[in-house]
């Protein structure tokens, strides 16, 4: 046993647990936890909103597949936050939120204190996957080392600690914090391994689907396409679990056109959202499914033909056994129509301009393993099919929250956490300016994001479905915008300004050789792209 203040216990928790980053906006309540951080020699990535904390910390999560964890202040503080605490809910990635609290002798009683808010734990727990209160010292080693067993066990996701005001600051003799195992995971069952395996011996045409809780099993998601020649696509999270330069590894736009003769899906930690949820209009007659998942409620939500409630990699791994056995025949012909498929959706996607003259230099010039996040604009829809992914984590979205400007803080995350990988951001306009202010961040923490604007002058999705649907009515679609170029250079950045996909590719080669932040302003004339949409919600064909 040792004395330590309650922030100071914490913190030995998080060291415990391989922590050596935290990305926060001190206050009032939590002085005692930045203390103890900054006594402990933490590493601390300031930052100017408390939104861009948790994306920071959900961009390094997400790139790394370790915890990322922020500190904010409670009420305001994490309600601002509250936005990529859902993005790491629905993408299943692990957050950890250490907030404050009113002190001790003003709980519960509604009086007012600075920042207090009704229930904060309550509301936290709608939108997390676990929330706690630290009310003594002592308590925090053994709640700290629960935070991260619940974030790395079974499905993935945020969970929150709030600890009261005076308690990070009062000192008790604190226990060591002992990281405990996760939770087992279900074992695959054998008949219903079975059940899916003779569904795929039956199958000619089937295709895999994968989501971000098949990174891990990569491997055998690969081995299980190669033994059945089935085309892997995935929607947002899992790309490059697959390699898009493996024939086997397609986007969706190439998905889509085998589509009509698939006769089963075969989905992989993965919610299915492409040919389940309104994305792909229509379902081949007779089509059967299987899903492996972890989560035995994704069961509920949509139910396939043969359920295996199991971890990825193990679930997979008896699959494959399995269809072994029942000696499984491919379909002659099988990779020629899915590399048929793959060249004609490649040349089809040109089509979206001038999104898709963009996306080819970006992939040409960047390396396999650089990270790109997307954002809510026309090139960041575009990318969800025009960008070739390589490898699992180096694509980056908000997935089905869609969170307009997350694209950049997520960015300043991941280079944090790969500081020897270039990371580009695509954003525009309408998104970057909800987290323009961290480029005094990057700056000052010398994140060196390449940060690619898409300048309309509009929210170009929105004010293209308000001429369309409304008759022609536009309504606060239409933006006036800083000269992002002189803006950038007022914080120090380095910037330049593209006029066309011409002269886009010096202007980002000497972006990333710069090294350190750079921003790209790329203007696009208004009404002038082409909608993205035509590959992600496809008309029958």
């Amino acid at each position: 046993m040792t004395v330590s203040s309650g922030g100071e216990a914490i913190v030995s928790g998080l060291i415990a647990h391989g922590v050596d980053t935290v990305f926060g906006l001190p206050g009032a309540q939590i002085y005692g936890l930045f203390d103890a951080f900054q006594q402990a020699q933490m590493k601390v990535i300031g930052a100017r909103h408390e939104q861009a904390c948790g994306y920071m910390a959900y961009g390094y999560a997400r790139s790394t597949g370790r915890p990322g964890v922020f500190s904010v202040v409670p009420g305001p503080g994490v309600l601002n936050a509250g936005a990529a605490l859902l993005t790491a809910f629905g993408a299943n990635e692990p957050v950890l939120c250490l907030t404050g609290q009113v002190p001790v002798p003003f709980l519960g009683k509604g009086r007012g204190h600075l920042h207090e808010m009704p229930d904060q734990l309550a509301t936290l727990r709608t939108f997390v996957k676990w929330a706690e209160r630290i009310e003594y010292p002592d308590a925090a080693p053994t709640l700290v080392s629960r935070a991260f067993q619940e974030m790395l066990s079974g499905r993935r996701g945020p969970v929150a600690l709030e600890m009261p005001w005076d308690v990070f600051t009062q000192r008790a003799e604190t226990g060591a914090a002992k990281p405990l195992e996760g939770f087992p995971a279900p074992l695959p069952d054998p008949e219903r391994v079975k059940a899916a395996a003779a569904l795929i011996a039956n199958s000619k045409t089937p295709m895999i689907f994968v989501g971000s809780g098949a990174i891990h099993a990569r491997d055998e998601v690969l081995e299980l396409a190669e033994l059945i020649d089935a085309p892997v696509v995935a929607f947002r999270s899992g790309r490059g679990i697959v390699s898009n330069a493996h024939e086997l590894g397609l986007t969706m736009a190439a998905a889509y056109r085998l589509w009509p003769k698939t006769d089963l899906m075969i989905g992989i930690g993965t919610r299915m959202e492409l040919p389940t949820m309104t994305r792909w209009p229509f379902r081949p007659d007779g089509l059967k499914s299987i899903r492996v998942d972890i989560d035995p409620s994704e069961m509920r939500r949509f139910t396939p033909d043969a359920a295996v409630v199991a971890d990825a990699r193990a679930g997979t791994k008896e699959l494959l056994q399995a269809v072994r056995k029942t000696g499984y025949k491919k379909t002659s012909g099988r990779r020629t129509a899915i590399r048929e498929a793959s060249k004609a959706a490649l040349q089809e996607i040109q089509q979206v301009q001038p999104q898709m003259a963009y996306l080819n230099i970006l992939r040409e010039v960047l390396p396999d393993n650089a990270i790109v996040t997307d954002e809510l604009s026309q090139v960041g829809f575009a990318s969800w099919y025009g960008f070739p992914v390589y490898e699992p984590r180096t694509f980056i979205s908000s997935g089905y929250q869609g969170t307009l400007g997350s694209g950049f803080p997520t960015a300043l995350g991941a280079k944090v956490a790969n500081p020897d990988r270039p990371v580009v951001a695509i954003t525009g306009d309408g998104g970057f300016m909800f987290g323009v202010q961290e480029l005094a961040t990057a700056v000052q923490f010398n994140i060196g994001v390449v940060t690619l604007v898409f300048n309309n002058n509009s929210y170009g999705n929105v004010r293209r479905d308000q001429r369309e649907r409304f008759e022609g009515r536009v309504v606060a679609s239409d933006l006036v915008n800083p000269d992002f170029v002189k803006l950038a250079e007022s914080f120090g950045v380095g910037a330049a300004r593209v006029t066309s996909p011409e002269v886009f590719r010096p202007a980002l080669e000497k972006a990333l050789a710069h090294g350190r932040p750079y921003l790209i302003d790329i203007e696009v004339p208004k009404d002038s792209e082409t909608t993205p949409w035509t590959f992600i919600h496809p008309a029958k064909p």
